[in-house]
């Protein structure tokens, strides 16, 4: 008898995984992603993410360094500054002096719809800072776009004021940054299946069992 319903199990067992599959892959699709300034340096036309953070990176005289606020996975799909303007484009105009070095910042506070809930980005700039030779990024960016806001864990969360709140919150998924509120009193997690897709599972067992509850009868009929 089990040799007789293997057809029909594999005919019940192979949607069954398919959609499980799907299941799976629905909520690994979910991807967690967070909102942050990342760091960069510009080579040539080409921005690199950052090795070193802010307050440790040691530009020289005549580095271009980028901010942009975004949401991101991580550093390989971090997005970068959205303009590449020359160190001349940026501090041409800073007289050099002596005790002290030019570097170049390029500020892309990001896109609306990486923004926090109720905020607007503004507008990208750039900043040419003047500082001891001994200066940080983080230095430099505080002489030229203050005010800054850092966390607990030196992490930083805030360029020019910009956002006002929050620091590298997570979000769920970094192609829809904005949270939708859950649409009833239970948990809005949604990293599971939905509802519809569960349904389906159900549905697939329902017809296979009927498929070889129909099979035996007939069977039982011929013998």
């Amino acid at each position: 008898m089990r040799t007789r319903l293997a057809p029909f199990a594999a005919l019940i067992l192979a949607p069954l995984l398919a959609l499980v599959a799907l299941a799976a892959g629905t909520g690994s699709a979910q991807a967690a992603g967070y909102r942050y300034w990342s760091f960069w340096d510009l080579t040539g036309a080409n921005w690199t993410y950052a090795t070193q953070g802010p307050a440790s990176a040691h530009p020289g005289d005549g580095a271009v360094q980028g901010f942009r606020f975004a949401v991101s996975a991580d550093s390989k799909d971090a997005s970068q500054p959205r303009t590449t303007p020359s160190f001349e484009a940026v501090c041409g105009a800073t007289p050099t002096k002596d005790g002290t070095k030019r570097v170049a910042l390029v500020i892309d506070f990001g896109t609306p719809q990486d923004a926090p809930q109720g905020e607007t980005p503004p507008a990208p700039r750039t900043a040419c800072a003047q500082v001891s030779p001994d200066a940080t990024s983080a230095d430099a960016l505080a002489a030229a776009a203050k005010p800054l806001r850092y966390n607990s864990a030196a992490l930083l969360c805030a360029i020019a004021d910009y956002p006002r709140t929050g620091c590298g919150e997570q979000v769920a998924d970094p192609s829809t940054p904005r949270a939708e509120p859950a649409k009833s009193g239970k948990s809005g997690n949604s990293s599971g299946p939905s509802v519809g897709l569960l349904a389906g599972v159900a549905a697939v067992v329902a017809l296979g069992a009927a498929a070889v509850w129909q099979s035996r009868r007939r069977k039982s009929r011929k013998n």
